[in-house]
C-alpha cells in the first residue's frame, strides 16, 4: 500500500468515528429525561403553595426501602432538592410556618414519615442536607393507593401530597 492510501484510510476511519459520537449525542438529546422537572401550584386558604420538584418513574423498581431507602433523609424527587413556596404564613399539620421558599425533604417510615420543610431551598439532592437549617419537622401517615409510575404532588383544599408508586403522603396546610 501506499502512504498516500493509508492517510486517506485513516483520516476516513477518524471522520467516521467523529461523526458516529456527534449523532450519538444528537440522538441522546432528543430523549426525554427520566425525571424531568414539574411543579404544581394551587392556594389553601388563600394561601398560594407552589411544588418544584423532578418527577421520577418507578421503571420496575423497588421504591420505598429500596431506592427510597427508610430511616434516611429524601429529597422528595429527583435530581434537584424539591422546593416549595407558601405566600403567607401557614399552619402545618397544626405547627406555624413562616411564608418564604423551603427546601422540602422527607424521612420515610414504614408506618409514618417526617416531612422537613428546610431554610436552603436551593440544593442539589440531599447531599449538603443540614438539619440544622430545619425550620419546621411533622409527622405525617402515608396512605396506600393505586399504583402511580411517575411520582407527582398535587394540592387541595386540605393541603398538599406526594403520591408516588404505592403510596400517597398527605400534608395538611391551614
Amino acid at each position: 500500500m501506499n502512504r498516500s492510501f493509508k492517510l486517506k484510510a485513516v483520516l476516513f476511519f477518524a471522520i467516521a468515528c467523529m461523526f458516529s459520537v456527534l449523532t450519538s449525542k444528537a440522538q441522546d438529546a432528543k430523549k426525554p429525561p427520566a425525571s424531568p422537572r414539574d411543579s404544581v401550584s394551587s392556594t389553601v386558604n388563600g394561601a398560594t403553595v407552589t411544588i418544584n420538584y423532578g418527577s421520577p418513574s418507578v421503571r420496575g423498581r423497588k421504591i420505598y426501602g429500596g431506592l427510597v431507602p427508610y430511616d434516611s433523609v429524601w429529597r422528595t424527587g429527583a435530581n434537584a432538592a424539591t422546593t416549595i413556596t407558601f405566600s403567607k404564613d401557614v399552619v402545618i399539620e397544626g405547627k406555624p410556618l413562616t411564608a418564604g421558599k423551603y427546601g422540602f425533604f422527607a424521612i420515610p417510615g414504614k408506618n409514618s414519615w417526617v416531612i422537613i420543610f428546610n431554610s436552603v431551598a436551593d440544593q442539589w439532592g440531599a447531599f449538603k442536607y443540614d438539619a440544622t437549617k430545619d425550620v419546621l419537622r411533622v409527622t405525617v401517615k402515608p396512605k396506600t393507593v393505586a399504583k402511580s409510575e411517575r411520582l407527582v404532588y398535587t394540592i387541595d383544599s386540605k393541603g398538599f401530597a406526594l403520591t408516588w408508586d404505592t403510596l400517597t403522603v398527605p400534608v395538611k396546610v391551614k
